[in-house]
């Protein structure tokens, strides 16, 4: 079966900070992504943090509603369409996943303070829990470092 799901705790920084480090992984293992909001608002808060979470650089992407979502190595998003072919989904601010399926690799990314994305992660994780899927739970260390815990 298809479609592991990690499940990320933000309780030390916040997504702004952990979100290009997890995409730049992404990017050097050769994956696109699609990131998946349920905000159109996020969307442009997520276009800023990737146009300067590193002072040298910045990640490549596009959003879902522009030309050329196909081209894009990120895809920022408010569906889980995968219209750049990504291996792997970024899903935030509590969405509903699918189709873990039609990735290699499903994040859900969750903040410490967000009681409806916490109640909608530990649903998720139960019933990925129950169908037999592989899952893993990733909680941030005193230093920042994630360490997986289950």
């Amino acid at each position: 079966m298809a479609g592991e799901l990690w499940f990320y705790h933000l309780e030390r920084t916040t997504l702004a900070d952990a979100l290009p480090e997890l995409l730049e992984k992404t990017l050097e293992k050769g994956w696109r992504a699609l990131v998946r909001t349920g905000h159109a608002d996020h969307i442009k808060a997520l276009e800023s943090t990737l146009w300067t979470a590193k002072e040298d650089s910045f990640l490549a992407h596009g959003r879902a509603d522009e030309p050329d979502p196909d081209r894009q190595p990120i895809l920022l998003s408010l569906t889980e369409d995968n219209l750049n072919k990504a291996q792997i989904l970024f899903a935030l601010d509590g969405v509903d996943v699918e189709n873990p399926d039609g990735f290699e690799r499903v994040c859900v990314m969750f903040d410490a303070s967000d009681e409806p994305a916490i109640a909608a992660s530990r649903a998720l994780w139960k019933q990925a829990k129950a169908d037999g899927r592989s899952i893993a739970y990733w909680q941030q260390s005193i230093e920042g470092r994630w360490e997986k815990k289950a």
